[in-house]
Order: C-alpha cells, then sequence, then structure tokens
C-alpha cells in the first residue's frame, strides 16, 4: 500500500495535467465543461483516499504486535467494507459511470453507519485499558477511514453536478440538515 502511493501520486498528476490541456487546447462548453470540472475534483478525491490508506498501513504497522479489542477490530471492519462500497462499483465509482444519479443519491445514507461507528470508537477504547495504546492508533485510523466515506460522498455531489449541471452539497457539517439536499 504504502509503495503503491508513489504510482497513485503520478497516475493523480497525470489525469489533471491531460484535463488541463483539454482545457487549454479545446476550450470545452456545457457538459464537456462539467465533465472535465466534475472529473478534477473526483480525481483530487481519490488521490486523497489512497494518501488516507497510506496513513492506515502506516499506523498498522505502528500498532503490531499491540494487545488488540476484537469489538474495536469489528467495528473498523465494518466501517473499512462500507467504505469499500461506497468508494467502489457498489456507488460511487458506479455512478459516475452509469451517471446514476439516484445511486449518487444513496451516498450520504450509506455513510452514516461509519459515520456513527467513528463516533462510537473514542467509548469503545477508552473502556479496554489493556489495549489503550493500541485503542488511540485505532481511533485515528477510525478517522482515516470516516474522512475516506466523506471522499465518496464528495464524489457523489460531483456525479451530480456532472449529471444536473448544479452543485449542491449531499451534507453539510454547519446544517443538520441542508436546504435542498438530495431528494431520492
Amino acid at each position: 500500500m504504502i509503495a503503491g502511493d508513489d504510482l497513485v501520486d503520478r497516475l493523480y498528476l497525470d489525469v489533471e495535467r491531460q484535463i488541463l490541456d483539454l482545457f487549454a487546447l479545446q476550450t470545452p462548453v456545457a457538459s464537456d465543461l462539467r465533465l472535465l470540472t466534475a472529473l478534477l475534483h473526483i480525481n483530487l478525491h481519490l488521490e486523497r483516499i489512497a494518501d488516507m490508506a497510506v496513513n492506515i498501513a502506516k499506523i498498522a504497522r505502528l500498532a503490531d504486535g499491540l494487545p488488540q479489542n476484537p469489538t474495536v477490530l469489528r467495528c473498523l471492519q465494518q466501517m473499512d467494507a462500507t467504505t469499500v462500497r461506497m468508494v467502489g462499483t457498489a456507488a460511487a465509482a458506479d455512478a459516475l459511470a452509469r451517471r446514476d444519479l439516484q445511486l449518487a443519491y444513496q451516498l450520504p445514507a450509506m455513510d452514516d453507519p461509519v459515520d456513527r461507528l467513528n463516533h462510537r470508537m473514542v467509548e469503545l477504547i477508552l473502556a479496554d485499558q489493556h489495549c489503550i495504546q493500541w485503542g488511540i492508533r485505532m481511533q485515528v485510523v477510525s478517522r482515516e477511514i470516516e474522512r475516506i466515506g466523506d471522499h465518496a460522498v464528495d464524489i457523489a455531489e460531483q456525479v451530480a453536478y456532472l449529471i444536473t449541471g448544479r452543485f449542491q452539497e449531499f451534507t453539510d457539517a454547519s446544517h443538520p440538515n441542508p436546504p435542498g439536499g438530495p431528494t431520492t
């Protein structure tokens, strides 16, 4: 995972460069402009997700050999499985490939359980003082996984923008229920 980040970074820069070349040389308009703009944003989100995966791998190395808590591990596995589906072919990537607005609108609901498990993590870690060193590291892992879910929702927002021509945030931390949010 860690070694693969250099390839992801190169791919990110290559895609960005190609899109910027298209802006400069082709002068895209309307739906082509929306596509390129959305792809620029999605490209950045995917690169950030890869960075977070690297952070998780580094933390896993540091936590190797420390006493573990099986309940915390199960929660992390649930979070991981959900975010993999969110980013992969079950959601964000598939919504983009198929230009599926309804699938894009499903991402915030898919992210809710990840957010709930992340919020529960501190409580679980503090309940087991035997594993506190490991637990603190897993709290960081939990937060990174939660952010991956947020990036998947952001990708879905870009897909919705691509399809509808108007940008709207699906979730907004400053407003629990943003006006004009996605309708299902």
